[in-house]
């Protein structure tokens, strides 16, 4: 086909391979594709937390001005990045296949374990994964390690953390398999809202057919029912990166969808969880269901106590 697709994306090897992963798939249908690289908020400020910064679209922001003014034609997004409500005119119009969702701890040390009664310093800029150590392990300390994954490595080796907690997929993609040593469960560590899968971004005034298109060759269906659930929680709580919310749905049958999510305080010490079912004729609606439920469970006063905070 005559017509280029121009893919944005974040400049990063993580961001980069998603982007690629997607440009392979659109080749096989006959497109040709240019892959533009832009730098984000989040990627120029690393001396900050992701809270102190904003967190609402600091990775997504000047991909979404490039999609507005026509520089490209669609942005390629980690799905978990993605603020809940995307502005005017933007709307996504693809997941890939989604990926095993859960984190680990990866480090250099292949003898490295949990041990709480040793100094033990965790590595991650996330708000959720603080807050879930500090529920769940109180007596290991966590610092703030940005960057781009071979960032967070090198900070480890210099002696910043003995650990990264990551996303799993994150870590699968850049091949670093060979350092996880721990699969943390998702019982307790529940992701954060999309992890796990890559979402195709687009201006509403795509040309249809392109649009049709890339969902042919790109969208998963079970993954866009399972993140559109828990898209749906996450913007009812009116959550963002600042805020420490988690969310996974999953298929109980062919026709039905189960929804665990929550949130949880910055301190870590309490945590508000639920969980709702329903008809995966309105993903939405179970989405939703649970966010009232864990606002009316305390979720509401957590909420409060946390933006207090960020004043």
């Amino acid at each position: 086909m005559e017509q280029i697709i121009r893919i944005g994306t974040r400049a990063s090897r993580l961001a980069l391979w998603q982007a690629e992963y997607v440009a392979q798939k659109l080749r096989t249908e006959g497109w040709q594709v240019a892959i533009v690289p832009v730098e984000t908020v989040g990627d120029k400020i690393l001396h900050k937390t992701i809270a102190k910064i904003g967190g609402k679209g600091i990775f997504t922001e000047e991909l979404e001005q490039k999609l507005r003014c026509g520089e490209i034609d669609i942005a390629v997004h980690s799905a978990k990045d993605l603020p809940s409500s995307l502005p005017d005119g933007l709307e996504i119009i693809a997941y890939t296949e989604r990926e095993p969702v859960h984190d680990v701890l990866v480090s250099y040390n292949k003898y490295f374990t949990l041990d709480e009664s040793q100094k033990i310093v965790l590595g991650t800029s996330s708000t959720r994964r603080v807050a879930m150590i500090k529920h769940y392990m109180p007596k290991i300390k966590t610092v703030d390690v940005r960057g781009n994954l071979q960032t967070r490595m090198r900070k480890m080796e210099e002696g910043v953390c003995d650990a990264l907690v990551l996303a799993y997929a994150g870590v699968r993609r850049m091949e670093y398999q060979e350092f996880i040593v721990m699969h943390l469960p998702v019982s307790t560590f529940t992701p954060a809202v999309g992890q796990g899968s890559i979402a195709v971004e687009a201006s509403s005034r795509l040309d249809p057919l392109v649009l049709k298109s890339i969902r042919k060759v790109v969208n998963h269906e079970p993954t866009e029912l399972r993140l559109r659930a828990e898209r749906a929680f996450l913007r009812t709580l009116q959550g963002g990166c600042s805020i420490p919310s988690f969310a996974l749905a999953d298929f109980i049958s062919p026709q039905e969808l189960h929804i665990n999510g929550g949130i949880i305080s910055l301190n870590g010490r309490e945590i508000v969880r639920a969980q709702q079912t329903g008809s995966i004729a309105n993903p939405e609606a179970i989405g939703n269901a649970l966010a009232y439920q864990v606002l009316e469970q305390g979720g509401e006063k957590i909420l409060q106590d946390i933006r207090k905070q960020h004043v």
